[in-house]
């Protein structure tokens, strides 16, 4: 789809290898090329991490001038895994299952991230219910570097939008309240 229609495709899907199962993000080129990362905070609550292994890297793909950092639904809730230390990303995408009943937490969170890491934000929310019952009903949004809402879908509705985004206006703001310069240096250790 990616190559007929020349857009990229993001999103997350269930993968296996080596006999362990991970919850993986994935950025598809138009030209086919795929870029994968996994889910690196797996939610022990739900017993995610009975089935699920851990991820241990983000990803972060350069296209069409943006830097871009996608993380996984549970990911939003440690902000220090989604730091954009010295400006490495322009815009930061989380693709979830955040539940109908903690809704509020997913939109705060949202735009806590855009604020604090200075980068526009992109919320992919579902919509409906899971096998086990449990209600989801979107809140999927757009926000910019300071968390205004450039684009909100229907609550419970499948719908599609589009809305342009420029690098030109982050950077001056960056460059204005230059924040960035004075976040402490975290350096996240690989394991596993």
């Amino acid at each position: 789809m990616g190559k007929k229609y020349q857009l990229a495709i993001t999103g997350s899907f269930i993968a296996t290898e080596n006999g362990k199962y991970f919850n993986r993000a994935f950025f598809v080129f138009p030209e086919g090329k795929i870029q994968y990362a996994d889910k690196r905070h797996l939610f022990s609550m739900g017993g995610e991490n009975n089935f699920f292994s851990q991820g241990n890297e983000k990803m972060i793909v350069n296209y069409c001038g943006f830097n871009i950092c996608i993380l996984v639904c549970y990911d939003i809730r440690f902000p220090v895994w989604s730091r954009n230390i010295e400006n490495e990303y322009d815009f930061l995408i989380y693709v979830a299952n955040f539940p109908e009943r903690r809704i509020s937490d997913w939109d705060t969170l949202l735009k806590a991230r855009a604020i604090e890491n200075q980068v526009y934000v992109c919320g992919l929310n579902r919509i409906g219910k899971d096998g086990a019952g449990i209600g989801y009903n979107g809140h999927s949004v757009l926000l910019d570097f300071k968390a205004n809402t450039l684009l909100s879908y229907p609550e419970n509705e499948t719908s599609i939008q589009t809305f342009e985004i420029e690098t030109a206006p982050l950077k001056l703001y960056r460059d204005k309240f230059s924040v960035w310069r004075d976040a402490d240096k975290f350096e996240i250790k690989k394991f596993g």
